[in-house]
Parts: structure tokens; sequence; C-alpha cells
């Protein structure tokens, strides 16, 4: 795989293009918004959120308008990352992070984006190319989260997914524990598609995605 690394600060770039040279990976590495937008296709892009040159939004925006080469957004802790999928961005990872967390969310992308690209589900429809989301055609907004969160769900619509598997998948395996932070989400996402019937809680197991009645 060969990637385009768009990072201003070099005592980060080199140890990344390092890194992932270990896993296979050729790394591109531009200190510039500029640049970026001036570089030759690759399979995926890296990019930095906080490039000094050219707005960290305006560049993604522009190079994901294409949609056909996956970008990560690379942000510093604590910045906002709820709008990453309206500006095209496949994932985002907050710093400080190791390279295996890099390789793993760039092998989540790929994966992703080898899947079917469009999932319906009566009036609902995903794309997971461009994370848009649609319910009877009219576009949804939602949080990383909870677009991973209905992702996973619609994988096997009807099926009964455990609570342990959602918060694994959607939230990690070193998650502390369930506390109310699922059902925070699920009753966000509920809220949001605008009918509670699409999710289903069944007690003690897990949620399912189903059409309401």
């Amino acid at each position: 795989m060969k990637v385009l690394l768009v990072e201003d600060d070099q005592s980060i770039a080199e140890p990344l293009v390092d890194g992932l040279a270990r896993y296979g990976i050729v790394a591109d590495h531009v200190a510039t918004g500029a640049a970026a937008l001036a570089a030759a296709p690759t399979d995926m892009v890296l990019l930095d959120a906080a490039v000094r040159d050219i707005d960290g939004i305006e560049i993604c925006r522009r190079l994901s308008h294409t949609g056909e080469t996956p970008l990560i957004v690379l942000t510093a802790r604590g910045e906002r990352t709820d709008t990453a999928p309206d500006l095209g961005a496949d994932d985002y990872l907050p710093k400080p992070f190791s390279v295996p967390e890099l390789v793993a969310c760039m092998r989540a992308v790929s994966r992703r984006r080898r899947a079917v690209p469009v999932r319906i589900c009566g009036p609902l429809s995903i794309d997971t190319r461009t994370h848009e989301v649609r319910v009877h055609r009219i576009p949804v907004s939602l949080s990383p989260k909870e677009y991973d969160l209905l992702t996973l769900l619609a994988q096997d619509p009807g099926a009964v997914v455990s609570r342990r598997h959602i918060l694994e998948s959607v939230w990690g395996p070193a998650f502390p524990g369930p506390g109310k932070t699922l059902d925070f989400h699920v009753a966000s996402l509920r809220r949001k598609l605008g009918d509670p019937g699409w999710i289903e809680n069944r007690r003690g197991v897990g949620f399912r995605l189903a059409l309401p009645v």
C-alpha cells in the first residue's frame, strides 16, 4: 500500500513514515496542504487537520470530493470530529496514537471500502463510501460513533447483536465497561432516524435493526 501523509510536524512525520514501512506501507510525506493537493494519487490519505497553510476542513473537502481515495483525519485530542463524515473522511484518529493503532484504523477503513457500498433496509440507506445516511431519501447527520453503531447493526438487519460485541466493535476492546454509553448512543440514533422502532432492544442480550411498524 502507498499512502500520502500530510503532516507539518517533522518530529511526528518521520517516526510515522519509518513505522509504516515496517508494515510494508510506503508513505509519501508532505508538510503543507498545497503540496497535498498537488500530490499524485495514492491508495490512502492520512491528513493532519492542523496544517498551517490551508484550513484543514478545506483540504479535507478538496481531497475527498471524488470519493475515490480513502481519507483518515489525524486530530489533536479534544478537537471536534463529528464533522469528519460530512467532509468525506472515512475515519479519524486522535493524537497521540501508536503506529499499530494507525495501521489498525487503516485496515478497518480498507475493509469498509471493499464492502458493499450501499446498504438498504426499507426506507433506510447507508452509503459506506460517502458515509451518507438517508431515511426516506432525507439525509441524516450522525456522529462517527452513531454511524459506526448503525452500520454494525445494518450488516445483518434483524439479527440481534450483543451489547459486548457492539462495545468492542464500536468503542474498542479496551473500553472500560458498559455504563450508559451504548444506551445514550442508541437513544440518540433512534431520535435522528425519526422512529424508535428502527432499533429494538432485546433485554439482557443486545440490539437489532428492524423496520418500524
